[in-house]
């Protein structure tokens, strides 16, 4: 999830890959409730455009009472974007957000000079059993945005393009791509979408964005001629003509990139920046618990825990 308990994926070499400039093999970490797969950062890959953070989350199968529950945390200098498969959770955050996210919808989240959050299995779908799959990803933002307001948005699966044709299912969930736009409000030229791909169907990845990558969900993918399971991400060399074919179970892949930052980025538990300052005084602020007139402030109808600050 949004909660950022460790940093751990491994990242082998990509060899004799010429197609391929990093091949990312992310390692699964078990969060208690549920098991997540990071797969950026990565220690020869921090960000692939601006994301800056990949988690694939289940997916798992609750029993009736049971869910997730991420208490409230802190964010700063980056956005927060959850994208579902199956079942839904509560977001709540100090703006006053109280939003159920479905499949296919997008929960976009600026942090920005700072923001908390908590996500949470609703009371509704704890009645019965349910399930969770899906993917969060961090958006690193440009200086000129570390310091602005947060701000938050939800588009419906309904507003997202699809496109289809051809053995190919894809939906852009942020930025631009295949001649779409989507309608989230973005700091930089980026693109990041879902594709369900038949057996044999073939698509070809943007060649106008600076950084391009895939991360494999089900099925497999061939590249170059080589073939790659679920839990691969690939990362291509700019300008490269990279065309996806899907295996013989076909695939379901997700699409991202971008324009790259100016430069690397800071990371520590939840906060992203471009100097360690910016770090240590979100830690610092954090860590005073005012929550009337401090910098940070806990969501309205969820603020009787917190995660504390890491020691």
């Amino acid at each position: 999830m949004s909660w950022n308990p460790s940093l751990e994926p491994h990242c082998p070499e990509a060899g004799s890959l010429d197609a391929i400039e990093t091949l990312i093999v992310p390692r699964a970490r078990d969060l208690g409730a549920f098991e997540v797969r990071r797969a950026l950062p990565a220690p020869k890959r921090q960000m692939v455009g601006p994301f800056i953070f990949f988690d694939q989350m289940g997916p798992v199968e609750f029993l009736t009472g049971q869910g997730i529950d991420i208490r409230p945390h802190p964010h700063i200098g980056l956005g927060t974007v959850t994208y579902l498969f199956e079942g839904e959770f509560q977001h709540r955050d100090s703006l006053g957000t109280d939003q159920m996210i479905h499949p296919g919808a997008v929960n976009w989240m600026v942090a920005g000079n700072g923001v908390t959050h908590s996500e949470r299995t609703s009371e509704a779908t704890r009645q019965g059993r349910s399930r969770l799959a899906g993917i969060q990803t961090w958006v690193a933002l440009p200086e000129a945005e570390e310091d602005s307001a947060a701000r938050f948005e939800h588009h419906g699966k309904a507003a997202l393009p699809l496109l289809e044709g051809e053995g190919k299912r894809l939906r852009l969930i942020m930025g631009r791509g295949w001649g779409a736009q989507a309608p989230v409000g973005t700091f930089t030229d980026m693109f990041y979408a879902d594709a369900q791909m038949e057996a044999g169907a073939m698509l070809p990845l943007p060649e106008d964005h600076e950084d391009r990558g895939i991360y494999v969900l089900d099925g497999s993918v061939i590249i170059a001629g080589d073939e790659f399971e679920a839990g691969r991400m690939m990362v291509f060399r700019p300008g490269d003509a990279i065309t996806i074919k899907a295996g013989d179970g076909g695939a379901r892949i997700m699409l991202l990139g971008g324009e790259t930052l100016n430069g690397p980025r800071y990371i520590w538990w939840n906060f992203v920046a471009s100097s360690r300052d910016r770090i240590e005084a979100a830690k610092v602020a954090w860590a005073a618990g005012d929550w009337a007139h401090g910098r940070f402030q806990l969501p309205p109808g969820d603020d009787a825990e917190f995660i504390p600050l890491p020691s």
